[in-house]
C-alpha cells in the first residue's frame, strides 16, 4: 500500500514477475474495506499516507485483532520512525528507493510468518 501510485505499478511488477498475487492499495480505507474477502500472507505498508499513516493502520489492525505479518517502507528513515514502526508490530522498515532482493527477502520471512498463524503454534 502506498499512496504513490508510480511506486505501487512498480511494486506489483515487480512481485508478480516472482509470482506473487498483489492487489494494491493507495489509502488504508480502501485496504480495510477489502479485508472482508480475507487477509493478505503479507503487507507491504508505506509509513507516510494521506488520512492514516502506516503506523495508525497497523495499530487499528492490532486493536481488531488481525495479523498480518507487515514490511513498512518510506523514503524518511530515522531511529524514532524505525522504532514506532517496529513497537506498532511491523516485521522490518525498509528504505526507499527499495532494493529488490531485500524486499523479496522480507517477504519471504512475511510468508514463512503468515503460514504460522494460519497453522497456529507447533507443539513440542
Amino acid at each position: 500500500m502506498d499512496d504513490d501510485l508510480s511506486v505501487l505499478r512498480a511494486l506489483s511488477r515487480l512481485l508478480r514477475t516472482h509470482a506473487c498475487h498483489t492487489k494494491t492499495y493507495d489509502v488504508a480505507h480502501r485496504f480495510l474495506a477489502a479485508l472482508g474477502g480475507g487477509l493478505p500472507e503479507c503487507l507491504v505498508l508505506d509509513w507516510q499516507m494521506p488520512e492514516m499513516n502506516g503506523v495508525e493502520l497497523l495499530e487499528q489492525m492490532t486493536r481488531q485483532g488481525l495479523r498480518v505479518p507487515t514490511i513498512m517502507i518510506s523514503a524518511h528513515i530515522d531511529a524514532s520512525a524505525r522504532e514506532r514502526c517496529l513497537s506498532a508490530g511491523a516485521l522490518t522498515f525498509l528504505a526507499k528507493p527499495l532494493q529488490d532482493t531485500e524486499l523479496l527477502a522480507a517477504i519471504q520471512d512475511a510468508r514463512k510468518i503468515a503460514r504460522n498463524i494460519r497453522v497456529g503454534p507447533t507443539k513440542a
